[in-house]
């Protein structure tokens, strides 16, 4: 492989690729608290919202789909590079073009970031860390790569709230301000050392492969049950959410929405961290009786109306999902024989992005001819269903101890 441009260790490479991973993945949420500025300005509709989010969606399964898995021939940090400026091509789009057709092309070119990046950071964080320490458990790794992940969506929201409460020009700002930092981080990415051997011929394009465990068809499903249930949850914070909060709640406070998601996702990825060590089985009763208490008060919360039980069965709820999607991709990950693991985590990973597509646009659908708080019930009631199943049934078949191949899995 060619070491020409390489100037840092592969300890500072390591930090330098979860920092642009972070930086990419808050981007794809920083819109969030924005969206009633959107409609304000261009007089749309609710459900119009959901369609704009649901681009971002589609942009992530079809890059997952078609362009994630070229990093193991092209090299991680070329698309690594590639993919920053794809999130800087989104940031050209919002700032030139933000009426609703280019909101969704914008979303659109930043999902097919998010999906481009998230295959090749995390392969190259997990490569980087193994070089740099290689008597390390592969645990340390997968925290950072699922911390920049799920950090990063949370600090996005943060982020579009304080742009949209206390900056000029909201609806541009935040989009320059990431613009600028796509270009300097694509500068520093050129300079990380590659882990894949580039000289080798590369081989003949094909899709990425997606594979289902043999004979665990049932435990399978389960795993993606609970995986896209989890993304419906995220979907409908980052999608809904700041309308509902205006609504309901009637806050006026942009803040207060990004704080809410920030909230959400920010437990989500907490709980991953302070449960590493748990066992599976003891994180997925954990989970279960998170969603309970979270939807419940959620639902209670719409209902009342209180604000502070809505916010607070968002974040005991988030930490929920965050646990069951952990779980799901260690339980897909044990179940896949280890030469076809990575078509089964590229199956588990689009059935949880189905998740965050399909019930975000049956709310955008529903809500023209049902209230938004009878809607959001419907949805509270459906994603519990969900995961106790899934969690009951990834129970029955999880290990009574973490392993060796949860950490390789998570």
């Amino acid at each position: 492989m060619s070491q020409a441009r390489r100037t840092m260790s592969d300890l500072a490479g390591f930090w330098v690729v979860a920092a642009a991973f972070t930086s990419v993945t808050a981007y794809a949420t920083v819109p969030t608290p924005l969206y009633p500025l959107y409609q304000a300005a261009d007089d749309f509709p609710v459900p119009v919202v959901t369609f704009i989010f649901a681009a971002f969606a589609v942009g992530v399964v079809f890059s997952l789909f078609l362009i994630g898995h070229i990093s193991d021939w092209a090299g991680r940090r070329r698309m690594a590079v590639i993919a920053v400026l794809v999130s800087a091509l989104a940031a050209v789009v919002f700032i030139v073009w933000n009426s609703v057709p280019g909101l969704i092309v914008a979303r659109f070119v930043d999902g097919v970031s998010v999906g481009m990046l998230s295959a090749a950071a995390t392969a190259h964080l997990a490569e980087l860390r193994a070089r740099a320490r290689p008597a390390e458990t592969a645990v340390v790794a997968a925290s950072v790569a699922g911390a920049a992940n799920l950090g990063g969506l949370a600090l996005g929201p943060l982020a579009g709230g304080l742009f949209a409460e206390f900056a000029p020009n909201p609806l541009e700002l935040p989009h320059i301000v990431f613009l600028v930092l796509f270009i300097a981080a694509a500068f520093v990415l050129r300079h990380v050392p590659e882990t894949v051997d580039t000289s080798a011929r590369d081989p003949a394009y094909r899709p990425q492969r997606l594979a289902f465990p043999s004979g665990s068809g049932a435990a399978f499903a389960a795993a993606g049950t609970g995986a896209a249930a989890s993304f419906a949850l995220f979907a409908l914070f980052t999608s809904l959410a700041p309308t509902f909060l205006h609504d309901t709640f009637h806050v006026s406070d942009h803040l207060v929405d990004g704080a809410t998601v920030f909230a959400v996702f920010g437990a989500a990825a907490l709980a991953q961290l302070l449960l590493v060590r748990v066992a599976q089985r003891a994180q997925l009763l954990i989970a279960m009786l998170c969603f309970v208490v979270g939807l419940v008060s959620i639902a209670a919360g719409a209902l009342i109306p209180a604000l502070v039980l809505f916010i607070t069965g968002g974040i005991v709820a988030g930490s929920g999902a965050g646990i069951m999607f952990r779980s799901a991709i260690a339980a897909a990950g044990a179940l896949s024989a280890p030469d076809r693991r990575g078509e089964t985590l590229a199956l588990l990973f689009l059935i949880a992005y189905g998740g965050l597509v399909a019930p975000v646009l049956l709310v955008g659908l529903s809500l023209p001819f049902v209230g938004e708080t009878t809607v959001l019930l419907v949805f509270s009631a459906v994603v519990l269903l969900a995961t106790l199943g899934a969690g009951v049934a990834m129970r029955r078949h999880a290990l009574p101890a973490r392993t060796r191949s949860d950490d390789r899995a998570g």
